[in-house]
């Protein structure tokens, strides 16, 4: 198992505190392998079987990992992606490949969580009407 249980929480507090700033959704998927060509498709495939493109502004973000195919990727919804680029999600990503490296999972998809929570508050702030569109525990895929 990747993350023990208190990092669990950890991540989900992370979640959750995210999205308590911001309309935005984040969302973290983790499974064995990655069974497509690149961890990118699988992330999208998992994004729509999901149903995360169905938030209100289009902000949702997903983070992938493949445990043991040492891969990993993090798929922003078209809201998201419009304001940030591709620059950012390429930073975000050597974030955690930094962490990764030196086995701090938990510490890593935390990190990023909160950066891609300060863009979420920058282009979408919360505001009084924002519900929370989606489950924010981790999902673990097969």
């Amino acid at each position: 198992m990747l993350f023990s249980k208190e990092e669990e929480t950890l991540i989900v507090e992370a979640i959750r505190w995210a999205e308590r700033k911001s309309s935005g959704e984040i969302r973290l998927f983790v499974e064995d392998f990655c069974y497509r060509d690149s961890p990118v498709e699988r992330a999208s495939e998992i994004f729509a079987q999901y149903g995360m493109f169905h938030t209100t502004d289009r902000n949702g973000v997903l983070i992938y990992i493949a445990e043991k195919s040492h891969q990993f990727a993090i798929w922003g919804d078209v809201g998201i992606h419009d304001k940030v680029g591709f620059s950012f999600w390429k930073a975000e990503k050597e974030i955690m490949r930094e962490h990764f490296i030196s086995e701090r999972y938990a510490e890593g998809v935390c990190k990023v969580i909160k950066q891609i929570s300060h863009q979420l508050e920058a282009h979408f702030p919360h505001g009084p009407n924002d519900k929370n569109e989606l489950p924010d525990d981790i999902i673990y895929g097969s």
